[in-house]
């Protein structure tokens, strides 16, 4: 916001006043109105300062600041939307960013849809491993949720959410040499590096287009949980191929039956 003041502007030193030498003062243009300022000291250097303002030579004392409107907003003003269908909030936010996280919020619906069809598998009364159906479907509601929370961000922004075609999730499981929870496990894990690939991608659309605010919402929000989610199942899966595929695999569906899931 620009601060003005009247054309004659000073600070006086009352000790030194009657010297004529003013602390602080602003000198009109021959010119135009406008005035300069320049700024001198008393030889003693002792004393305070009064303000005073006037539009000729006489010395009044400064009872008000005048605030000009900036001509920012002048300029901003004429570029806020009238149509009710457009986003009022949006500002420095290309197309590119909005259509790169709506591809984000696609990635994570299809890992969601992923991790319930292996809850529904593993819920089945002839595989019956619990723990495996309780871990799958809490890792399907947290990605759900990270889609939420991209869907939330967008509006924020100004964007317009676009939900994109998801395709069918796999159903079956059984794997002849690996068996059903280490082959399930593993595609966890696939899934998980998609993911964290797709988002460090958003990443870089965010720094190519100079947002910093989106570049620090990925940051924040989802690039450290979704390494710790990776080095979580990277455990199962090394976990899973050292029991094998026979009675340890009941042992490691207890223990996610008792231990929490990836938050």
């Amino acid at each position: 916001m620009l601060l003005t003041a009247a054309p004659a502007f000073s600070l006086v030193n009352p000790q030194v006043e009657h010297q004529g030498l003013p602390l602080f003062s602003s000198v009109p243009s021959a010119q135009s109105s406008s005035s300069f300022l320049r700024l001198s000291s008393p030889s003693n250097g002792v004393g305070s300062a009064v303000v005073f303002a006037s539009k000729r030579s006489e010395n009044k004392p400064l009872t008000g600041v005048v605030f000009e409107p900036f001509e920012e907003v002048k300029k901003e003003l004429n570029l806020v939307p009238t149509l009710p269908q457009v986003s009022l909030a949006r500002q420095k936010f290309s197309e590119e960013c909005e259509a790169a996280i709506n591809q984000q919020i696609n990635v994570e619906y299809s890992i969601s849809y992923g991790y319930h069809a292996m809850f529904a598998y593993f819920d089945r009364d002839n595989v019956a491993l619990e723990g495996f159906a309780k871990f799958f479907n809490e890792l399907s509601l947290r990605d759900r949720g990270q889609a939420e929370k991209l869907m939330r961000y967008q509006n924020k922004r100004g964007g317009r959410v676009q939900l994109l075609e998801i395709s069918l999730p796999l159903s079956e499981f059984d794997h002849g040499v690996k068996g059903h929870a280490l082959h399930a496990m593993e595609f966890a894990l696939s899934m998980e590096k998609i993911a964290n690939a797709r988002l460090l991608h958003l990443h870089r659309i965010a720094l190519r287009n100079h947002d910093a605010q989106l570049a620090d919402f990925v940051e924040s929000e989802f690039l450290s949980m979704q390494v710790e989610a990776i080095k979580k199942i990277a455990e199962h899966v090394s976990q899973l191929r050292r029991v094998g595929a026979g009675h340890g695999v009941w042992h490691f569906n207890q223990m996610l039956l008792r231990e929490g899931g990836i938050a």
